[in-house]
Formats: structure tokens, C-alpha cells, sequence
């Protein structure tokens, strides 16, 4: 269970957003990330489709995204090179690498990549009020997840965590619906079964991230 004195949408929420969208993220690109792209580029195909798996861990719901989406490319992304060295065997159709996630998803976009499928799945959730920057709805790569588009699915054990993230996707005028897993849902990760069985409380939050709405705004 989260343990947080917030327990309910942060207030400064819409300031961060505000701050965001006004001005570009100019952090370079970190020169780990940007090898680890590298080695998965020649893999890219525009032709396929290309599912995300954001923050993977292990690796698990990367290859279980693999044999659900047999004809696209699954694309597993996670920080833990100690995560990342306990994932099963990874088909052909999926590749992991060691990388932060926000420079992934501008490396694709410089080559005018875009998702069909970006899957979050029970993201660290910074739950203490002074982390809210650390959340991916207020961190200044959130407008990088929004560009890249496609259908996406966040899935949490922090009820707060999903009500602030469908507050951003509202804020860049993105329709999601917000919804609690049923006990009987297939487990899409290693968490996820360790939560189900603990008989905590799931919200799947699910949103179609189509490009150019309006009142996008990326830089100043």
C-alpha cells in the first residue's frame, strides 16, 4: 500500500502543467540513453507497429505485450540494469534496454516515430507531496508522451496517482476513462500479481493520445 499524507489531487497540479507546456525541456539527451537508442535503431521499422513499455522492470510485461501484439514492436525501457538482468527470454518481436524513459520518447519523435500502444504500468508514484515534478504527469517530459501518441494505458495501486494523471491528459484535451480492475484481471506484471493477491485496489486509467488537439502547445 502507498503511504502518503496526499489523498487526493495535488494543488499545484495545474501550475506545473502550466509551466510545461510554456517551455521546452531542454535537458540533453543522456549520453547512456542515447546509446542504448542506438543499438535498437536498425530494429525500428515505421512500417509496424511500435508498442511502448515504459518503466518495464523485469521485463515480464514486455514480453507478455509481445505475444499479445505478434505483428508490431514491442519496445521494454527501464532505468535497473539489476531489473532489467531478471527478464525471461525476450522474443523477436521485443527488445529491453537500459535507458530513461523521457529521452526515449524524444529520440523517437526526432525520427518522427510514434506509438500505437504506450503502456505505464504501476509507475513509481513519488507519493510524497514535494515529488510531484517526479510524477510523469508533471514532469516536463509529459508533453513528449503526449506527441508521441497512439493508445495509452496506466495502470496504478494509488487512486490519487490516476485522478492527478487524468487531470493532465484533460488539460491537453485527451478523453480517458478512469476505472478500477476487476480481481479477476489477467496480471500484466510481477506488481500487479503481488497486488491482486494482497487484495489491494487497481485503477486502469485508458486514453487515445491523438496528435495536434486542440490547445496543444510543446514550446514558447
Amino acid at each position: 500500500m502507498v503511504r502518503s499524507c496526499q489523498t487526493m489531487p495535488h494543488k499545484d497540479l495545474l501550475r506545473c502543467l502550466d509551466k510545461h507546456r510554456a517551455n521546452a525541456w531542454l535537458q540533453p539527451v543522456l549520453a547512456a540513453s542515447q546509446a542504448a537508442f542506438n543499438s535498437i535503431a536498425p530494429w525500428l521499422h515505421p512500417e509496424r507497429e511500435l508498442i511502448l513499455d515504459s518503466g518495464c522492470g523485469t521485463g515480464h510485461s514486455t514480453v507478455g505485450l509481445a505475444e499479445r501484439y505478434p505483428e508490431g514492436l514491442v519496445l521494454g525501457i527501464d532505468q535497473s540494469q539489476a531489473r532489467l538482468s531478471k527478464s525471461p527470454p525476450v522474443p523477436n518481436n521485443a527488445r529491453l534496454i537500459r535507458a530513461r524513459a523521457e529521452d526515449v520518447w524524444r529520440l523517437l519523435l526526432e525520427r518522427g516515430l510514434s506509438a500505437s500502444q504506450h503502456y505505464l504500468l504501476y509507475p513509481n508514484p513519488w507519493p510524497k507531496p514535494r515529488h510531484l515534478m517526479r510524477r510523469w504527469h508533471a514532469h516536463p517530459a509529459f508533453p513528449s508522451l503526449i506527441q508521441l501518441g497512439g493508445q495509452l494505458e496506466l495502470r496504478t495501486n494509488w487512486k490519487p496517482y490516476a485522478e492527478e494523471f487524468q487531470i493532465a491528459l484533460e488539460y491537453y484535451s485527451r478523453k480517458c476513462g478512469l476505472e478500477v480492475i476487476k480481481n479477476d484481471t489477467q496480471p500484466t506484471t510481477l506488481f500487479e500479481r503481488k497486488y491482486i493477491a494482497s487484495g489491494h485496489t487497481l485503477y486502469r486509467l485508458i486514453s487515445l493520445l491523438q496528435a495536434n488537439q486542440p490547445g496543444d502547445r510543446y514550446d514558447s
